[in-house]
């Protein structure tokens, strides 16, 4: 892939576009939002990631312009204002992704592999996942079933979205370290157990159909 990172941040930008060479990919930089939208205009890219605050122009200003120009590269957008609002904001402005600051690298490789992939197929992020009555709203960050408000912390929010997003699939506990957790490596601790309790109760419980199931010996499996 060919990648546009725009951020201002010498040391996130550094360590970013350190990461994406080494996975093989090209990578352009600009430490400016005027100098990013010159060249998300002049050039070619896959996908572009790109920081909400930057001198000159700021994140907003540039995703907006590339929008109404009908320039559709898949854009992630980087931010350090993680409450709801300005998130909902990005994604109404264009913006395909986002990841609130800080970040682990692995996360913004999935998300942006995931953002390639998409776009390659000329499918659109769904803003709600739903598996049989059970609905995740990503933009509002809400979790319903049958009609049932559910109250998530926010790791049971993230784990709950890994899983539907995996429906019908077995789900092992080193894709839950790695995708829930950015943990690459094994902790040795119960923390995985604890969390499926918790979401279990919660999605489960008082319900005739149960939706978070254990695969012995391989891990979990979302569906009815």
């Amino acid at each position: 892939m060919r990648i546009l990172l725009v951020e201002d941040d010498n040391h996130t930008a550094s360590f970013v576009a350190k990461g994406l060479r080494e996975d093989g990919h090209g990578v352009d930089c600009a430490d400016n939002g005027k100098d990013g939208l010159f060249l998300a205009t002049t050039e070619s890219y896959d996908a572009i990631v790109l920081d909400r605050m930057l001198p000159q122009l700021d994140g907003m200003t540039v995703l907006r312009t590339l929008r109404g120009a009908g320039n559709h590269t898949p854009v992630l957008l980087l931010t350090a204002l993680g409450d709801i609002d300005h998130r909902v904001e990005g994604l109404r402005a264009g913006a395909d992704d986002y990841l609130v600051k800080p970040f682990a690298y692995a996360e913004l490789s999935a998300r942006l592999d995931s953002l390639v992939r998409r776009g390659s197929s000329g499918g659109a992020e769904p803003t709600r996942l739903r598996v049989d009555d059970l609905e995740l709203d990503l933009l509002k960050r809400e979790a319903m079933r049958g009609g049932k408000t559910i109250e998530l912390q926010p790791r049971e929010f993230r784990l709950l979205e890994y899983l539907m997003r995996q429906a019908g699939r077995v789900v092992t506990r080193t894709m839950l370290l790695e995708g829930v957790w950015d943990y690459h490596f094994d902790p040795q601790t119960n923390v995985i157990d604890v969390h499926i309790s918790r979401l279990r109760q919660k999605i489960d419980q008082g319900f005739p159909v149960p939706l978070l199931h254990t695969v012995r010996g391989a891990g979990y499996r979302m569906g009815s």
